[in-house]
Parts: C-alpha cells; sequence; structure tokens
C-alpha cells in the first residue's frame, strides 16, 4: 500500500484551518497542522491557508517565521498551496482601506479591493481555467466558493524560458481576477477548494497526487 503524501497546513494562527486539513485528508493526503519547522520543511506540501485582513495575515506570518519558511521551501522548489488570503500575501503589496502592506513578494503585483457594487464576493462563481491546469484537471467547468473583497486583478511576472510559463485562471465579479495561479512549485487559490464540495476535494487531489515524493 503507496504511503499518503504528507502535507503540512502551516499553523501560524490563521482561522479556518481544521476544515482545510479534513479537505486534504478526503483528497488523500496525511494532512497535519502544524508549526513544527523540521516537519513544515520536510513535508510532501506545505498547505498556507488564511482568511481576514491582508496586514493581519502578514503579521502573524512574520511573528511565527512562517515567510521564512515559505521562501526557505520555495528556494528548494518543494510545493507551496496558497489560499485565499493565504494566496494574497504572495504577492507583492496589499493595499486594504488606505493600509499599504509588504506582502511575501513571491509574485509582484498588487492586492486590492474589488470594483463591485456589491462586497464581498461571497457565494458559487465559475471560473476561466488554462488549458494548461493540473489543478482543475476534470473540473474545468465546476464552481467554486469564494469570500472576499480583495483580489490580484492583474498578472505582472514576466518569464522566460527554461522557467515555465505561469498557468492562470480567472475569474469575474465586477472586473476580472486571478482565482487561482499554478508557478512551478508555488500554486494558490483566491476561492476556498476545502468549502467548494466534491469540486474542491478533487482540486486538493489533484494537487496533493502531484505532489514530488520525499
Amino acid at each position: 500500500m503507496t504511503q499518503q503524501p504528507l502535507v503540512a497546513v502551516l499553523d501560524y494562527g490563521s482561522g479556518n484551518v481544521h476544515s482545510a486539513v479534513k479537505a486534504l485528508g478526503a483528497a488523500g493526503a496525511d494532512a497535519r497542522l502544524t508549526a513544527d519547522r523540521v516537519l513544515v520543511e520536510e513535508a510532501d506540501g506545505l498547505v498556507v491557508p488564511g482568511v481576514g485582513a491582508f496586514h493581519a495575515v502578514m503579521d502573524a506570518l512574520r511573528a511565527s517565521r512562517g515567510d521564512d519558511l515559505i521562501d526557505r521551501r520555495l528556494a528548494g522548489g518543494r510545493p507551496v498551496l496558497g489560499i485565499c488570503v493565504g494566496m494574497q500575501v504572495l504577492f507583492g503589496r496589499g493595499v486594504e482601506r488606505g493600509e499599504d502592506t509588504e506582502g511575501l513578494g513571491q509574485w509582484p503585483g498588487v492586492v486590492a479591493e474589488l470594483d463591485a457594487p456589491v462586497l464581498p464576493h461571497m457565494g458559487w462563481n465559475t471560473v476561466r481555467t488554462d488549458p494548461g491546469s493540473v489543478l482543475f484537471e476534470g473540473i474545468e467547468t465546476e464552481r467554486f466558493y469564494f469570500v472576499h473583497s480583495f483580489a490580484a486583478q492583474e498578472w505582472q511576472l514576466q518569464t522566460q524560458p527554461p522557467f515555465p510559463t505561469p498557468v492562470l485562471t480567472w475569474c469575474d465579479y465586477g472586473t476580472p481576477f486571478l482565482a487561482a495561479v499554478e508557478n512551478g512549485p508555488l500554486s494558490a487559490t483566491q476561492f476556498h477548494p476545502e468549502k467548494s464540495g466534491a469540486a474542491g476535494i478533487r482540486l486538493l487531489s489533484n494537487w496533493v497526487r502531484n505532489l514530488p515524493r520525499v
């Protein structure tokens, strides 16, 4: 019997972590909520959840040195998956109600408020997937659960060979915004796969089964 891939869910004080652990288990992972640095570094995959304000998530990540753990994994080409605000903080900056906060800077760009008549964007929505997507294989036409008022609304990273072209998935709510990014070892979703029913479990399963085993 093949051992399940070990996935660390970064415990840095963010909410909604237990539902993520449960969903990853349903997706075929040995998922563990942890702040243990060795486990986080050695796991097959790392999930960075996030809810609430951009600046609060960044403060919590820095206080727990989670930013360093994410950077170390990515420097070694080790997979990381950000969810919701865990995706937003991967960008260079977040501008939220007049507060400009430096992000992790893995991708250039600004996370800003959506230009929509009603906020937050809350509920189910479809996405526009890239044909090369691994995350959305078999679920290209499904709906996913969103709850947010801010997002990255343009993609600024320019890549040249031998680096692969990032796979971008978009959603429309008032304005187009990035619903998911697949960029080498770093992937992220603006929606909550752990709240997106069978489609969300399938997306997590797609990520888990493609993890390189340590």
